[in-house]
């Protein structure tokens, strides 16, 4: 990957340093477009942060945009303050208003989410339009100072674009900085296979929080720069298509890499100036062209480069030495108590009690809808019990975020793996590595998980690609790379050849060995009756009955659940 990230850096440095030489030897009225276009690139660096790493859909950026300029205005014209100081409050305050409320915001999803910011920024617009005798109303604020050199000097315009561009240099640094490696790749798998991450131990929250406070900061910047570029602040910065002009400026130039920010920005202040020529029909020309480049290029300018950037690109994983062990882990048992779950009058779980002792294999076997996936759904944190205890060795996880409880040590897989398109299958692993393990280590360890299931063949291939029975097999290694006490698996033989099933069986039976905890469901019972130490039958939500694999398949009860003539 060392070739890509080359071309990545080289693309992004192109992308800053072409628009700005080509400036500088322009005229004074180019030089003003461009440094407009690189106030706009700010703010569409930050919205990528909560709408292009992690699918967030927030209408707040434009009037994080607003504030920022309201800000940078009120002070430096009230107060007589400097441009750093006034600066620095247009930052910060959009960041405060962000962190304020995104305790309610960011538990919302898909369009609620977006609802909700459409109603931040429609306040703060009614705001500034009513607020007179501190906005001036409609009439907005004039004679924002422009920026001074420390001597008194106002910037020229030339000097005005090197700074723009300056600063936006250093942020779209330091976010490739703070996004690379597996952190970029863990806010894909968050973006794309939420519940698989959340299974991984990544924090959806916690990063949610970061990335929407951080857009703010860059929106407020951004809005800061503007207001002493034209010197008049009005509530026409804080309006709806100040946040589609962001919003078409991110989805054109690509919402995933810094470099989009800047090709959007450039390409969409400029368009309306390349058709000027057509005086009154430039609009119909310039919607045609936005629309143009939606079907054409869906993953923006930026992503249609990097997606040519990999091509032939392989991962160089540190070290090759096959068989690097696993880092280990103290063993702990998983204890269910008296689990209860209802779905309005249906119990799913009745009072269900179970362990599961390290390296113990256990199958959990039911008809249809016994509730099998809801008892991992539950042990795992997706689903909130109604009544009863788990506990994970001495721990008390009956409370706890899934999250929390992947970091504890419980891994699981899903019924219907879900892979993420953007990320290839060696860096789905990888995203799923411990903190506790630096790069270096979490490559060697990605590769030691794929050669476990058998995936290092195709580890640069998109993980959409794979086919169901391979995307299985990807779903367990992705487990297997948080390094798990106890494993829960939830039909993991589904759709796999005989030859395959023996294989699978032969590595979980490698699993359990090393000491960790199994709990299987699966209904294919040729592969699962040879491994289980213990087979658990649910049905209708109680467990009807339990102990060896030879005495439950011949239990009355469990044959009557399964054939039918026991309720389920």
């Amino acid at each position: 990957m060392t070739a890509f990230v080359t071309r990545n850096t080289a693309f992004l440095a192109m992308s800053l340093i072409v628009p700005v030489t080509f400036a500088l030897v322009a005229g004074r009225y180019e030089q003003r477009i461009m440094t407009l276009a690189g106030i706009y690139a700010i703010a569409v660096l930050g919205y990528q942060l909560i709408f292009g790493r992690l699918g967030g859909l927030s209408l707040a950026q434009g009037c994080f945009f607003g504030l920022g300029a309201y800000a940078t205005g009120l002070l430096s014209i009230a107060s007589g303050w400097s441009f750093p100081v006034t600066f620095l409050a247009s930052i910060v305050l959009p960041m405060g208003l962000a962190a304020l409320v995104a305790i309610p915001v960011l538990r919302l999803d898909s369009h609620y989410f977006a609802l909700a910011t459409l109603g931040i920024a429609q306040v703060v617009l009614l705001t500034a339009v009513n607020w007179t005798s501190v906005t001036g109303g409609a009439n907005g604020l004039y004679g924002v100072p422009p920026i001074r050199y420390p001597g008194g000097d106002t910037l020229s315009p030339k000097a005005m674009l090197l700074l723009v561009w300056g600063i936006l240099a250093v942020a779209a640094a330091a976010v490739t900085w703070l996004f690379r490696g597996r952190t970029a790749y863990r806010l894909t798998l968050l973006r794309e296979a939420p519940e698989a991450a959340a299974s991984s131990a990544i924090d959806l929250g916690a990063r949610r929080l970061a990335l929407f406070v951080g857009s703010a900061g860059l929106g407020g910047a951004a809005g800061a720069l503007q207001a002493h570029s034209i010197g008049v602040v009005s509530p026409a910065v804080t309006e709806f298509q100040v946040m589609v002009t962001i919003l078409a400026m991110t989805v054109i130039g690509g919402r995933g890499h810094p470099a989009g920010a800047i090709l959007g920005a450039v390409l969409l202040v400029h368009l309306p100036e390349w058709f000027r020529f057509l005086e009154t029909n430039y609009l119909i020309a310039y919607g045609a062209a936005l629309l143009a480049a939606v079907i054409l290029m869906p993953e923006g300018i930026a992503g249609l480069v990097t997606s040519w950037f990999r091509r032939g690109e392989r991962w160089q994983p540190v070290s090759t030495i096959p068989g690097n062990p696993p880092p280990s882990r103290p063993a702990g048992a998983l204890r269910l108590d008296g689990l209860t779950k209802r779905f309005g009058g249906v119990a799913a779980l009745d009072g269900v009690s179970l362990a599961i002792a390290p390296g113990e294999i256990i199958g959990l076997i039911g008809p249809n809808g016994s509730g099998k996936s809801t008892l991992i759904n539950i042990a795992s944190g997706l689903l909130h019990k109604d009544a009863g205890a788990i506990h994970l060795g001495s721990r008390d996880i009956g409370r706890a975020t899934p999250q929390r409880i992947a970091k504890l040590g419980l891994g699981r897989t899903f019924q219907t793996p879900t892979c993420p398109v953007g990320l290839s299958v060696f860096a789905t692993v990888l995203a799923a590595t411990s903190d506790r393990l630096d790069e270096a280590a979490a490559q060697v360890h990605a590769r030691f998980c794929l050669d476990r299931v058998g995936l290092s063949p195709v580890q640069d291939r998109s993980a959409g690609d794979l086919a169901p029975a391979e995307s299985r097999r990807l779903d367990l290694a992705r487990a297997l790379a948080g390094t798990p006490t106890v494993l829960l698996l939830d039909e993991p033989a589904a759709g796999l050849t005989p030859g395959e099933r023996d294989d699978l069986a032969r590595l979980l039976r490698e699993v359990a060995a090393s000491g960790t905890g199994l709990l299987i469901v699966d209904h294919t019972m040729d592969f699962l009756l040879p491994m289980a130490d213990r087979v658990v039958c649910l049905a209708a939500g109680v467990i009807v009955a339990e102990g060896l694999p030879a005495d439950v398949v011949r239990n009355q009860t469990a044959i009557a659940a399964f054939f039918g003539t026991a309720s389920g």
